[in-house]
């Protein structure tokens, strides 16, 4: 196989994280061309077991979704042979990644006062669900997070229960705040040599990811509440009914509107008093609906989409998950491409960023649990030269 290329290409990744925040991020970072080398209990990550759905194959496709370009070892740390070759891959690692509960690997030697003592220049990541204080002791899962940092009494119908998110969110902004952490200590590390302690945790996450929603307390003290599809701050800004369906469609500032209502052919509403700002429009958000909606239900969804888009007008349908993608593909994201080569290529979703110059990779398929465990391991236990300041892991 050819060497590793891109913008993080030479930087060796000891990942010891599971389930989804730290696997993702070491996946962006595989990406990007950092040598990821997954280290897995013999039992392996949890999500190769969190099926439906699977591929033809038989493997969960969630796990498939985080982990490409990685290697992987199983190591039992309790087992004196493989706690010393996850050490030794702590002593040669750029970074150092895990999800253990606070405290949970410092009865290995694994944590960073012991890893930093043997590799000063490491950049060690640690994701945690409510930080190494007070909450160190509480499990870190996402829907707990949701739930306890608010966002779940903000999902849903006014009238309605509290509802999670239809993904894991703050598990995957927990994975991008950790990703953006490690590249800043590894840009501090380049400047001065020094490596350094990144911590993350999915309700710091929450409370930094949940923006206004937050700060409306934090600087307005005001508490958030359920709208079901609408915005606290902005109107029109939710779905409205077209006369097969709904559509979605944003004014997110007046002149968005004025040209909303010249196309639903009622100009005089933007000239209402009621209605010219923003701040009115949200306030007399029950006059308005209304309006809109007698206007928008004359036409069907697809009609208005085009017309309202060529002037300049936010809105869209509101997709399934598989015509989201066909979207994204018609537009020319092409946002499924192939891990790995040949017969054995599986479908995948592409990395988030394009760059000019150093493109993403997508060389390895998400591995099978110790498939890499026997280069991994010859190349820990070769002593025959100074491993402290080579790059990247074993030959590929």
């Amino acid at each position: 196989m050819t060497e590793p290329t891109g913008p993080l290409s030479g930087l060796l990744v000891a990942d010891f994280s599971r389930v989804l925040a730290g696997p993702y991020c070491t996946m962006l970072l595989a990406d990007l061309g950092a040598d990821v080398i997954k280290v897995e209990s013999p039992q392996g990550d949890d999500t190769r077991r969190w099926m439906p759905p699977v591929t033809k194959e038989g493997v969960s496709t969630y796990y498939m979704s985080i982990n490409r370009n990685k290697r992987s070892v199983a190591l039992d740390l309790r087992d004196e042979a493989d706690l010393q070759a996850a050490r030794e891959l702590a002593r040669r690692a750029d970074v150092f990644v895990h999800n253990f509960k606070p405290g949970g690997l410092a009865k290995f030697g694994l944590d960073y006062e012991s890893v930093s003592g043997t590799n000063p220049r490491v950049v060690y990541a640690s994701i945690s669900g409510f930080g190494s204080g007070g909450g160190a002791d509480l499990p870190g899962y996402d829907l707990m997070v949701q739930a306890m940092s608010g966002l779940m009494s903000l999902t849903g119908d006014a009238d309605g229960p509290p509802y999670r998110a239809g993904i894991s969110a703050f598990d995957v902004i927990a994975g991008l705040h950790t990703t953006i952490g490690i590249l800043a200590a590894l840009n501090y590390r380049a400047a001065t040599g020094r490596g350094q302690h990144v911590e993350a945790s999915l309700m710091a996450s929450a409370m930094s990811g949940m923006v206004n929603q937050t700060n409306a307390y934090a600087a307005g003290g005001v508490v958030p509440f359920r709208m079901g599809n609408s915005h606290p701050s902005l109107f029109p800004y939710e779905p409205l009914p077209a006369s097969d369906g709904d559509l979605i469609v944003t004014a997110g500032n007046d002149a968005q509107f004025r040209r909303l209502c010249e196309v639903l052919g009622a100009p005089e509403l933007a000239d209402d008093p009621r209605f010219a700002a923003n701040e009115g429009r949200t306030a007399n958000r029950a006059e308005l609906r209304p309006l809109l909606v007698d206007l928008l239900s004359r036409r069907p969804a697809a009609d208005w989409f085009e017309e309202l888009i060529k002037a300049g007008v936010p809105c869209g349908p509101i997709n399934t998950v598989d015509k989201g993608i066909e979207f994204a593909t018609r537009i020319g994201l092409d946002p499924v491409v192939t891990a790995g080569h040949g017969d054995e290529a599986v479908p995948t979703m592409r990395h988030p960023l394009t760059f000019s110059l150093t493109p993403p990779r997508y060389d390895l398929l998400p591995p099978t649990l110790d498939e890499h465990g026997e280069e991994v391991r010859a190349w820990l236990a070769d002593t025959s030269g100074d491993h402290g300041e080579e790059t990247g892991g074993p030959a590929r």
